[in-house]
């Protein structure tokens, strides 16, 4: 394992200026933000209660009432603070910082004397940490760790962080195998990779330590959590948990012996990326190949082609492999988030650009469908293939929403995606001594120390529409460095030229690295093969079997009933023969590439009302037009596919 772990570009060093991400980004700190300010506070009549903000007042003695909402319903406020912060990092807002101030204050109202900080348990008075399989605590813990370490780096104010590292400290009194600790850990992970975060922002080793311990002993024998339950009588506070064994928590088996991704999907990606971050810090090679097993398992067996995982409604979890069905489907936002954090550490480490092709492709797709372009209507579960007439009267689809909700009662995707698309800087870049790595191709300008000397990166890219990049060095003073570029596992050739000549560069991990002394103004040039291409499916996914995808760079596209017309199941289409026209459309979405080709369709028309005829369905030669999933359910409800039939399946 290499010593020199990549290092993230600072936020407020990235600007980004990207024709087609900065319609999300701005609508983060233009809407989003302010919007869950709002359902937060329960100001947004006909959107589902948080009660998030109100159990803080009562926690804090502000007013008198019942807690309301989920167990960990504090994580709402966290991860909204969170997207605050790396906002303020690179935006300065005196108002936006006043509110979130205000917040904090009323979230270290709440804690107890003795650090220990949870609405829930505060308010309701049930025993602390006698539930670690259901309960939440440490899960609430982190995110909220996690917040304070993102506002503290952003605004310097340390108020919300040293209340986090007393409640740090109060947990590594709590917990471990001494005498008189509780030999527990989490139920959900998500403190592991937030005390991690604390151990960098304080230098405080015992934080490391702690989530060194929790992931290490998760899964030994006798397994705690059974323990626990037998406590409990057997009772569960979520219903659905007596049907689940110890592996839906991946609390089987130590996790250095889990070969296979299993459980609750995001409490198993925020566990590998927890396992990520201490394969870095420890050097630790056995737990680095386990995530990398770990992670083959997900990308190669268990993830749709739009990037999203856990396929399962019941228990939002991973079921075998290849089981991957497209209008049942879970594929949680927050899932599809965790996948890119655990990718883009194991990036970090390995320098492998197999990893940012995960993290590109879960971007692009999953995280954007997940909200609307208004920036006040969300998804939670991510389909990819709707028909709401069924999703509608089918109740094993009740999870499958047919248009996006303004917020939910277990609220954590909207703020995740918010937290996420602020910092979505973290994955962009990377750097060590010598090297910066473009890993997403998003038009920016950023500056990075190497070597002691200040270099700007400026990149101008219209990507995925085309595969132009054009990189500008600013500052390098006669520098020698190495630029690495990512090239993408669907672009098999790329073509480099630096001031117009062609380059020189090796290849490596799936970069292409141009190591030379640059000087001021320099400028390369790569070209990516962005064509749209079909795309296949392992037969081993009996869902997908004579069926195919069209892609064009790491955009997945769908086809929608408001371009097509119903009945989309019965659109037909053969790569071989047909012609791809690209069609911009200035118009739809705040602009939108589109693709149009021809195909076949079942021509309704001379369809009777039997429900089984000896008829064979009479075809008829169509047009079809796809748009980005991610754009899909912006014009209203109606039909999505993004599988259509083939017609060369005989071939």
């Amino acid at each position: 394992m290499e010593q020199n772990k990549l290092q993230n570009v600072a936020l407020n060093q990235i600007h980004i200026q990207d024709e087609f991400w900065n319609k999300y980004v701005n609508l983060v700190d233009d809407v989003i933000i302010p919007f869950q300010w709002e359902l937060i506070n329960d100001n947004v009549e006909g959107a589902e209660k948080s009660y998030c903000i109100r159990n803080f007042r009562i926690a804090s003695g502000q007013i008198e009432g019942e807690h309301q909402g989920m167990v960990f319903q504090d994580t709402d406020v966290a991860k909204w603070l969170e997207a605050v912060a790396y906002s303020l990092n690179k935006n300065p807002n005196p108002e936006l910082e006043k509110t979130a101030d205000d917040a904090i204050d009323l979230i270290v109202g709440a804690q107890c004397e003795d650090g220990y900080l949870n609405t829930y348990y505060t308010i309701t008075g049930e025993k602390r940490w006698s539930d670690l399989f259901e309960g939440h605590e440490l899960y609430t813990a982190g995110h909220m760790m996690e917040a304070a370490v993102a506002y503290y780096e952003a605004t310097g104010k340390d108020k919300l962080l040293k209340s986090m590292c007393r409640f740090a400290d109060y947990i590594y009194e709590v917990f471990g195998k001494g005498e008189g600790q509780i030999p527990g850990y989490p139920g959900h992970p998500e403190i592991e990779l937030a005390l991690v975060k604390m151990y960098h922002a304080t230098k405080e080793k015992k934080y490391l330590e702690l989530a060194n311990y929790f992931v290490r002993t998760r899964g030994e024998q006798p397994c705690y959590f059974l323990g626990e339950k037998w406590n409990h009588g057997g009772q569960y506070m979520f219903p659905e948990f007596k049907d689940f064994g110890m592996d839906y928590t991946l609390a089987d088996k130590p996790i250095l012996q889990q070969t296979e991704a299993q459980g609750h999907a995001v409490r198993a990606v925020y566990l590998y990326s927890a396992m990520a971050d201490l394969a870095g810090e420890y050097q630790d090679e056995e737990m680095l190949k386990a995530c990398d097993t770990l992670w083959k398992n997900i990308t190669e067996k268990k993830m749709y082609i739009t990037g999203s995982i856990g396929s399962s409604y019941y228990g939002e979890c991973f079921t075998g492999n290849y089981d991957l069905p497209n209008n049942t489907n879970y594929s949680e936002t927050c899932a599809t988030i965790g996948l890119a954090m655990f990718s883009n550490r194991m990036f970090q480490i390995t320098k492998n650009g197999k990893y940012m092709d995960t993290v590109e492709t879960a971007l692009y797709n999953t995280l954007l469908s997940g909200t609307a372009l208004d920036g006040k209507h969300f998804f939670y579960v991510n389909p990819l293939e709707v028909v709401p007439e069924i999703a509608e009267n089918n109740t094993s689809m009740r999870h499958i929403k047919t248009v996006r909700q303004q917020w939910f009662g277990v609220a954590c995707c909207p703020p995740n995606i918010a937290r996420t698309l602020e910092s979505l800087g973290n994955y962009m870049y990377a750097v060590d001594d010598t090297t910066i790595y473009s890993n997403l191709f998003i038009g920016s300008d950023i500056t990075a120390d190497i070597q002691g000397k200040e270099v700007t990166v400026s990149l101008k890219a219209d990507y995925p529409r085309n595969g132009r990049l054009e990189y500008t060095i600013s500052g390098a003073e006669d520098s020698a460095f190495t630029l690495a570029v990512r090239k993408p596992g669907y672009s098999e050739n790329i073509r480099v030229a630096v001031n117009g000549e062609k380059a020189e560069y090796t290849e490596k991990g799936g970069y292409i690295y141009l190591n030379r002394t640059w000087k001021d103004g320099d400028t390369v040039t790569a070209e990516l093969d962005v064509e749209f291409r079909f795309v296949y499916c392992n037969p081993n996914v009996p869902y997908n079997v004579g069926k195919v995808a069209l892609l064009k760079g790491p955009w997945v596209y769908c086809l929608e009933e408001v371009d097509n017309g119903k009945h989309l199941s019965s659109v037909v289409v053969d790569p071989e023969q047909t012609t791809l026209t690209e069609e911009y459309d200035e118009n739809l979405m705040n602009g939108t590439l589109c693709v149009k080709f021809g195909g076949k369709r079942i021509d309704y028309t001379d369809v009777d009302g039997k429900l089984y005829v000896s008829a064979r369905p009479k075809y008829k030669k169509d047009i079809f037009r796809a748009i980005p999933y991610c754009c899909w359910n912006n014009r209203g409800k109606g039909e999505m596919l993004v599988w259509m039939r083939t017609m060369d399946v005989m071939k």
